[in-house]
């Protein structure tokens, strides 16, 4: 097919076009002034997103990722601490982030290095190759990732190991992070095209793991062997156990094995009543496998009514750069109506978002509550990561349209599905590739 070249006399078609419009200029000037966001607005929106819930489960104040994409931590994180508040009568215990990420950024260290020399037979710029050198020690990750770090090593209270200026603020640590396992990447790959033995790759790589291991603790520091639990509940009452180590508090306290969970997932662009894996992106060794069951929206809906229902809150993976204020922490599909103002369709349904890579799970977050009309939701609310200044103290509501376009995962503890569900989730998984829209 030949070239198409743009011709003055097709601009002219186009300036008429717009003029077409009667109040091109109202709406241009508008725009101008405000920006297509403030000026598509819906007044209306605030009716929809009024903060009345029917059910909610009490939680305590919202923890704040800050300048990092530890959403996928702070929300798995989250829905511990909740189990913690309640059981214990202590609902602000918040558990410590930093911990965490440590262990995950030994981990994806040591599982990078491994991918690496699997794929060395393979060209530089092979796109399984690319992906590996892109994604090494990136801040993102998914629920099982989280899962996984606290089934190994488990965890500590927030005021065990705080963050620090660089879990705060993970741009500096990231910038020399990725400058070593991309130089270290290079350099096994050409150990293995030279012919080094298994012997001789093993103990580069454990080098070069004492690099990593000696970045993270000056950045984050050491991460505690054992710890003193100290705390006054809500009734003013004092709680101490000297000397627990971090997998005896997780296993004493919080009654939760991450292996009875799977991750519910609607996405639309795959085949349901599918179990899919990505064990490109599992980061521990023998951890908690990423395994997605893919179900219509009314089943993931459904359970997670159900675990909100016998008092656990849901780790929840949205798109939540779609439609949302940050600052009034609301969330609706029909918040900007920036098709109508502009009088150009570019909607799309959420199978052909997910086709075109215009979707993403680019947050996670915690459902804590819902609002039921007539047996039917119509709005929820949802513990944020940002802090205390987004959203109503931290907390935001979504209504019903945006829960169904905008959110693709949902972890859920087995005995929460049906039956069916329940079968499907042993199946046998279908691999995905590493560059799949559910990444």
């Amino acid at each position: 097919m030949s070239k198409k070249e743009l011709t003055s006399k097709m601009v002219e078609g186009y300036q008429a076009k717009f003029h077409e419009r009667v109040d091109a200029d109202v709406i241009a000037r508008a725009i101008q002034k405000n920006g297509i966001k403030n000026a598509s607005e819906d007044p209306a929106a605030s009716q929809r997103l009024n903060r009345a819930f029917s059910y909610e489960i009490k939680t305590g104040k919202p923890s704040n990722q800050r300048h990092s994409g530890r959403c996928w931590s702070f929300a798995a994180l989250n829905t511990l601490r909740h189990k913690f508040a309640n059981k214990y009568n202590y609902k602000d215990f918040e558990l410590s982030q930093n911990y965490l990420f440590f262990w995950d950024r030994i981990e994806r260290a040591n599982m990078f290095f491994q991918k690496v020399i699997e794929t060395a037979d393979k060209p530089r710029h092979d796109r399984l190759v690319d992906f590996y050198f892109n994604f090494a020690l990136v801040d993102g990750g998914q629920w099982a990732n989280a899962a996984s770090i606290v089934e190994k090593y488990g965890v500590v209270p927030e005021y065990v190991m705080p963050d620090t200026h660089n879990t705060k603020d993970t741009s500096d640590v990231a910038e020399v992070l990725t400058y070593l396992m991309k130089k270290d990447g290079m350099k096994l790959r050409q150990m293995v095209q030279d012919g080094a033995t298994e012997d001789e790759l093993a103990a580069e790589q454990e080098r070069m793991m004492a690099d990593v291991y000696k970045i993270a603790a000056y950045a984050f520091g050491e991460p505690p062997a054992k710890f003193d639990l100290e705390f006054r509940d809500d009734d003013k009452k004092f709680h101490q156990v000297l000397g627990l180590t971090p997998l005896d508090f997780y296993h004493k306290y919080f009654d939760t094995d991450f292996h009875d969970y799977v991750v519910v997932t609607n996405a639309p662009d795959h085949e349901y009543g599918k179990v899919y894996s990505m064990p490109s992106q599992d980061s521990v060794v023998g951890g908690v496998p990423i395994k997605f069951m893919n179900v219509p929206f009314k089943d993931l809906q459904d359970a997670a009514i159900a675990q909100l229902k016998a008092g656990e809150t849901v780790w929840v993976g949205n798109d939540v750069l779609q439609q949302m204020d940050r600052k009034r922490g609301l969330m609706d599909a029909k918040l900007f109506r920036r098709a109508e103002l502009l009088g150009v369709d570019f909607t799309m349904n959420k199978k052909e978002r997910l086709e075109a890579r215009q979707a993403m799970v680019s947050h996670a977050m915690t459902l804590t509550g819902f609002d039921m009309v007539d047996d039917e939701p119509r709005r929820w609310k949802i513990e944020n990561s940002w802090g205390k200044d987004n959203g109503d103290n931290g907390y935001f509501v979504m209504t019903q349209d945006w829960f169904e376009e905008y959110t693709y995962e949902a972890v859920i503890d087995k005995k929460y599905l049906n039956a069916d569900l329940q079968k499907l989730a042993d199946s046998q998984p279908v691999e995905l590739s590493a560059w799949d829209s559910l990444e």
